[in-house]
């Protein structure tokens, strides 16, 4: 991609808000040719207006469920049946619940694998095949998350699905070099969208003053999905492997790699404050049917 993206057909998942529509909206800029989905049909709806009116060409969009199977293999069958595959294939779209393994209900733990794990593969197994045989390389870009990459309190569920596409991403990055396809996969940390201000956080009370202002300290150093999606094409550009969207995540990792006792002894002095600055809700265990 070191030419740029001009003409380039690029298939988004999450774009109707956050780091997926900024994305959409910054390949729009540089003629980019857009087939874009999400969950949500009018937010998508809008990006695909937006797009339009920066001049960028949107041949196919669809409102559904990355977690679907059969949903996003018929939107790539009619994609490939009238066009070309892809040359860069972005898994953006994700869910997130924050909770100690007490507080969490099954719902959590399925609707984590199902979306930020399940929903990339679907989209991996019906795109990828297609642009291996076209020959042509290409580019897979997963976002997962700095919980993919470091145990952050309360993140058991939501990092299983994240380390799972981390895993996955490594894999395919050797797997898919022969035919040219490079994969990058990009952890963001804290990031101002819909996703920070919305997360459920199983046992607590999101409107508890203190709860407030704990998510206000962590929203206060989020990076813009702007300043991510301009982070997430300078590494499609160069072909980088790891993208980071802020300097605090690659110091941690690197923290947690070349210095694993501090690191195990600080996580878990956070994992303490994080708790009681919270405080959840004490939980009545009930054995499953």
């Amino acid at each position: 991609m070191a030419d740029g993206f001009a003409g380039k057909r690029v298939f988004i998942t999450g774009a109707a808000s956050g780091i997926g529509r900024a994305t959409a909206l910054r390949l729009a800029r540089d003629g980019a040719e857009l087939y874009l989905t999400d969950v949500n049909a009018d937010g998508l709806e809008l990006t695909v207006a937006d797009v339009r009116a920066l001049g960028a060409v949107v041949p196919a969009h669809r409102a559904l469920d990355i977690a679907d199977y059969d949903a996003v293999a018929g939107f790539a069958a009619d994609i490939h049946t009238h066009h070309p595959a892809m040359d860069i294939v972005m898994n953006i779209a994700g869910i997130s619940a924050w909770g100690t393994v007490e507080q969490l209900t099954h719902r959590h733990w399925r609707s984590m694998i199902d979306v930020n794990l399940m929903g990339p593969i679907h989209v991996i197994e019906t795109f990828l095949p297609p642009m291996v045989a076209a020959g042509r390389g290409g580019q897979l870009v997963n976002v997962s998350s700095a919980a993919g990459l470091v145990a952050l309190p309360w993140h058991a569920a939501y990092s299983a699905s994240k380390y799972g596409l981390r895993g996955l991403s490594e894999v395919l990055r050797f797997d898919l070099a022969r035919h040219g396809i490079g994969v990058s996969l990009v952890v963001p940390g804290a990031v101002d969208t819909p996703l920070v201000r919305t997360v459920e956080i199983v046992g607590v009370d999101r409107e508890h003053p203190r709860v407030k202002r704990w998510v206000g300290l962590f929203s206060g150093h989020a990076v813009t999905p702007e300043k991510v999606a301009e982070n997430i094409l300078t590494g499609i550009s160069r072909n980088r492997y790891l993208i980071y969207t802020s300097p605090d995540i690659r110091a941690l990792y690197a923290f947690k790699r070349l210095a694993w006792w501090p690191y195990s002894v600080a996580m878990r002095q956070v994992n303490v404050i994080f708790t009681r600055a919270l405080r959840p809700r004490s939980a009545t265990f009930t054995p499953p049917p």
